[in-house]
């Protein structure tokens, strides 16, 4: 996995466009995404502070791989990926836990929407019962 893969990952992980990380290294969104896409070198200085906007440590950017990425406990992202941790660090710990609490919110916000959009097909299910009801005749029409 190459740094630039690395960027993009926990970006998106985190949920954050091409433009929030841009604004918050002060440069163009242009010329960020061309960082994600490994068109341009990035200078160490640089990386440190891709790292520092990502809330890890450059070590820790440099070091991940497809086997020690992040760890959710089995669980995955919706692009369906799983991500695993060998041996974490504090640093990492402390990243899990976080990522963990994200993607346990995320699991809590749709199965709200599930049943909201439950109680949505009943509702319609319900009208659709009525609408195929024969109307009953009433006493002016006779």
């Amino acid at each position: 996995m190459e740094v630039y893969d690395k960027v993009k990952f926990i970006r998106s992980f985190r949920g954050w466009t091409q433009e929030t990380v841009a604004d918050k290294l002060g440069i163009s969104t242009h010329a960020y995404a061309k960082i994600e896409r490994g068109e341009t070198d990035v200078n160490l200085s640089r990386l440190q502070q891709i790292a520092q906007v990502m809330g890890i440590e450059l070590p820790q950017l440099l070091g991940l791989n497809e086997k020690n990425v992040f760890n959710l406990a089995g669980t995955h992202n919706t692009q369906g990926h799983n991500w695993y941790v060998s041996s974490p660090s504090t640093g990492q710990t402390e990243y899990k836990h976080e990522l963990e609490e994200r993607a346990h919110l995320m699991i809590e916000q749709r199965d709200k929407e599930i049943d909201y959009l439950k109680q949505q097909v009943s509702d319609l299910r319900e009208i659709i019962d009525l609408l195929k009801k024969p109307e009953k005749p009433s006493e002016t029409d006779s």
